[in-house]
């Protein structure tokens, strides 16, 4: 079985290792690609149908039912924000489908702000030769397609 990961905002595709966290970019929370956002003011959408499992205005995590978890991770060190410049559509617990708006915000903003706007996308608990057809240095749109995990 195979889950098709789509990417939660718009931007340009780059591999974990150019995110400026190790956290990341040495895939400590597992494998997956980052997003370079578009600067402009957007929603981020469920990368999965699922659940939300874990909420927080930068960050969120969706379960799919067969107990898949994807993290998506709006910029670096933004929890220092502490929710400003993000606003959330959905609550912890939420049933959302692949596509639908979770939160929106501003990398122009979060940039400005002193903050990398980078979007990881991380398949947790995934080893990485579970992951296939990774998207990289490619254009994307919200849901498209950023990597097929194998289940």
């Amino acid at each position: 079985m195979s889950l098709r990961v789509g990417s939660p905002v718009a931007g340009r595709v780059v591999a974990l290792s150019e995110v400026p966290d190790p956290v990341f970019s040495q895939a400590m929370v597992g494998p997956g690609v980052a997003v370079e956002p578009l600067r402009e003011k957007a929603d981020v959408v469920s990368p999965v149908d699922g659940t939300i499992v874990t909420l927080h205005p930068h960050a969120f995590v969706v379960a799919t039912g067969d107990g898949a978890a994807v993290l998506v991770h709006l910029g670096i060190d933004t929890v220092k924000r502490k929710g400003e410049g993000f606003t959330l559509h959905v609550v912890k617990g939420e049933t959302v489908r692949a596509g639908q708006p979770v939160v929106t915000w501003d990398p122009a903003e979060v940039e400005g702000a002193g903050f990398a706007p980078i979007c990881p996308v991380i398949a947790l608990d995934a080893s990485a030769d579970a992951l296939g057809d990774l998207a990289g240095s490619v254009d994307v749109a919200a849901g498209d397609v950023l990597f097929d995990w194998s289940r």
